[in-house]
């Protein structure tokens, strides 16, 4: 998400325009340029994609696992000036693949289709650079199989509860045994387990926040785990209540929570 621009000039959009207007916007990728002048996430201080390219620069064989619609592995081979010898990322949403493939395969990326729950599919100690921003869940073993000894995982995660805020407008009190897991000290145990050493961990957590209704839907279909099922026929009376309050007392504020990990193979 992107720095808050005042609203242009013209007659407020209705509650139903703002409505179809969020449920209209395409969700394919992980490009949130949309959300320009809607809402605003602030950016962790370390800059991962800036700091994956310098990786990327010095590294052989490198893979993008759950790379979206490829737009952050495109940045960061920007940055880096050249394209690995052996280039490759997964992806499992197959719009996101077509989106991807599309974006990458210009660069040199050969654009793999694996679901992500799924093991990897390559052999073992092929990539000397393993990657990801914001999987699913980390597959660690799948990870620690595919990294050549030496190699490095590197790759920034969400965190526990992040955006708990809206979710719980929705959804209610939420247990926190889902979102535990997403814990920095619950992912270095996993990558400890599967015989990586975790050698950089860091953790921040950042302010979110909705200028509109139209940016909560489009955030909802985009982000689908975060009120699974969503739909806007489902949650109309929660989504006028929230769009009231937005008009009222402004921006409706939440938090992400993000961390970087950067682990090795022995």
């Amino acid at each position: 998400m992107t720095a808050h621009q005042p609203p242009g000039p013209g007659p407020a959009p209705t509650f139903e325009d703002l409505l179809a207007e969020g449920a209209a916007v395409p969700t394919e990728g992980w490009d949130f340029s949309w959300f320009e002048g809607r809402a605003t996430e602030a950016r962790p201080s370390w800059g991962y994609a800036v700091s994956l390219g310098r990786r990327l620069a010095g590294a052989t064989a490198a893979l993008d696992v759950q790379t979206g619609g490829g737009e952050v592995l495109d940045f960061a081979l920007g940055r880096a000036g050249s394209v690995p010898l052996l280039a490759v990322a997964t992806e499992g949403w197959p719009a996101n693949v077509a989106k991807a493939t599309d974006l990458l395969r210009p660069r040199g990326v050969v654009v793999v289709s694996s679901p992500e729950d799924a093991p990897l599919p390559f052999a073992d100690a092929v990539f000397d650079l393993v990657s990801s921003r914001h999987p699913v869940r980390p597959l660690w073993e799948e990870i620690a199989r595919v990294l050549r000894p030496g190699g490095t995982y590197f790759a920034q995660h969400v965190g526990p509860r992040s955006v708990f805020e809206l979710v719980e407008f929705f959804l209610g009190p939420q247990p926190d045994a889902e979102s535990s897991a997403r814990h920095p000290d619950r992912e270095r145990a996993g990558a400890e387990a599967a015989g990586l050493e975790v050698v950089g961990l860091r953790a921040e957590r950042l302010r979110v926040e909705f200028h509109d209704i139209a940016a909560v839907v489009h955030f909802l279909r985009k982000v689908v785990w975060m009120v699974p099922g969503f739909t806007v026929p489902a949650y109309e009376p929660r989504l006028r209540a929230l769009h009231e309050r937005i008009t009222t007392e402004g921006p409706f504020v939440a938090h992400s929570t993000r961390h970087l990990i950067e682990a090795r193979r022995p």
